[in-house]
């Protein structure tokens, strides 16, 4: 702890002990803090992308502006580096990174500091949530890493990253999606409000057979709504018919709406289903089970 107190400064110690980390505030203190004489030029071939980094797909046509800028005027802000076995790894600034090599740099100037895996995963998503938007997949894919490698409830997870808890569940919920669909949400020919409709689904199929009729008919969020909701009412009907009365159906229905999976109560026992660990962990938060 002491020599990695004097690698990062008390000041960022405070900051990511904190129960929420602002990355603007963390960057400006690094840069405020670091003398000009640590501000380094390291070469490009020597950075290794932060691999904790949730952003998969970057604007072109940003990248190429921000090339264009730098070639005129040069990289104005450092990017942030951690030294590793073989080169270094990227903490902060992948867009200065990779519009630098973009620009035909060779080296950029940058700040190293000494961070721990934790660290390098918060700094990752931050920057993004806090600094431009995530699509929501990405989003999805950052939360659980975020639940599974620091071991965070969804309520840790809500007040590190200054969202509501219903957000968080809202957005790991679309992780219940074929990858298909996912892709398709990651493109922006799906929207949120579709996501979520069709994520309620029981069925895989059923989800893929609308995913395409609201692509191919453009349909907006409450058509499809009232087409799955008349589906499903046509389907319980028939189910009702082949199984006989259930006298546990109000039961069912209370607890599928709120841990919004699939139940099954009978014989005296209560069915809940989940999809992964992820959507495990989810159901067990909602309940307020903890070990």
């Amino acid at each position: 702890m002491e020599n990695r107190k004097r690698a990062l400064g008390r000041g960022l110690e405070q900051l990511f002990n904190s129960e929420n980390l602002d990355f603007e505030n963390f960057e400006k203190q690094i840069y405020e803090t670091t003398p000009k004489n640590e501000i380094v030029e390291i070469n490009l071939d020597e950075i290794r992308p932060n691999p904790h980094q949730p952003r998969k797909i970057f604007n072109e046509e940003a990248l190429n502006d921000l090339a264009d800028s730098i070639k005129k005027n040069g990289v104005f802000q450092p990017i942030i580096l951690k030294k590793s076995i073989k080169g270094y790894d990227l903490v902060a600034g992948e867009r200065r990174f990779r519009a630098s090599k973009i620009a035909g740099k060779t080296t950029i100037p940058a700040i190293i500091k000494d961070f721990n895996e934790e660290q390098m995963i918060e700094i990752a998503l931050l920057e993004n949530l806090q600094r431009e938007n995530l699509n929501v997949i990405e989003e999805a894919l950052a939360y659980k890493a975020m639940i599974e490698k620091l071991n965070l409830t969804q309520e840790e997870l809500s007040n590190k990253v200054s969202k509501s808890r219903s957000h968080i569940t809202n957005i790991l919920g679309l992780l219940r999606l074929p990858t298909e669909i996912q892709e398709m949400i990651s493109k922006n020919e799906l929207t949120m409000g579709h996501a979520r409709v069709l994520s309620k689904l029981e069925s895989t199929e059923k989800m893929m057979e609308y995913a395409k009729m609201i692509v191919d008919n453009k349909l907006p969020v409450r058509q499809i709504e009232e087409i799955t909701v008349n589906d499903e009412k046509k389907l319980k009907i028939k189910k009702h018919q082949k199984e006989g009365t259930n006298e546990y159906k109000y039961v069912e229905d209370l607890l599928r709406d709120k841990l919004d999976t699939k139940i099954k109560v009978n014989d005296k026992k209560i069915i809940i289903s989940f999809t992964n660990v992820s959507d495990l962990n989810r159901i067990l938060d909602i309940l307020n089970v903890r070990e």
